[in-house]
C-alpha cells in the first residue's frame, strides 16, 4: 500500500516515500470506541405523571354570555368569577365549568401584589384545567 511520488524512472536502492496511515487509523477506531461509550449516557429521560382518568362530573352551571375571569387576590388566593377556590379544586372545577361552556378561553387577573410566581402557579394550573386560550387582563372588564 503505497503512493508513488516519483516522476521520473525509478533508481535501483532508492525507496519510493509511503503514506504511513497507521496512526490516522489508531486516532479514528480511539474516538469510535470513546463515542460507542458515551452514546448510552446521553440518551435523555423524560418522566411523566399521567394524571387517571377523570370522573364523569356534573357539569358546573355558568352563565355562557359572561366572561370566565380567573384571579390572583394580593395574598395569592385563586379565585374565578369571585368565587374563592382551593389549588387542589381549581384544576377539576375550572374542567367543569369550561365544559359546561364549551368555549375554551379564560381571562387572567392578578393583583400588582401577587409575586411572579404565583401567578405562574396560577396559569399552570388553568392550563391543567383545561384552558386553551388565556387572555391576560392589563384593566377590567367593563361591566
Amino acid at each position: 500500500m503505497g503512493m508513488d511520488l516519483s516522476t521520473g524512472p525509478v533508481k535501483k536502492g532508492r525507496r519510493t516515500p509511503e503514506m504511513n496511515v497507521t496512526p490516522l487509523v489508531d486516532v479514528v477506531l480511539v474516538l469510535l470506541i470513546i463515542f460507542m461509550a458515551i452514546t448510552p449516557s446521553l440518551s435523555k429521560q423524560i418522566w411523566l405523571h399521567i394524571p387517571d382518568e377523570p370522573e364523569d362530573l356534573p357539569p358546573a352551571a355558568v352563565d355562557p354570555q359572561q366572561p370566565l375571569i380567573i384571579s390572583v387576590n394580593a395574598e395569592g388566593a385563586i379565585r374565578i368569577n369571585r368565587d374563592s377556590i382551593s389549588d387542589e379544586r381549581f384544576p377539576e372545577r375550572l374542567t367543569r365549568i369550561l365544559a359546561a361552556r364549551g368555549e375554551r378561553k379564560i381571562f387572567f387577573d392578578a393583583h400588582d401584589e401577587v409575586s411572579f410566581e404565583r401567578a405562574a402557579e396560577a396559569l399552570d394550573l388553568a392550563k391543567e384545567g383545561g384552558a386553551a386560550t388565556i387572555a391576560v387582563m392589563t384593566s377590567p372588564l367593563p361591566e
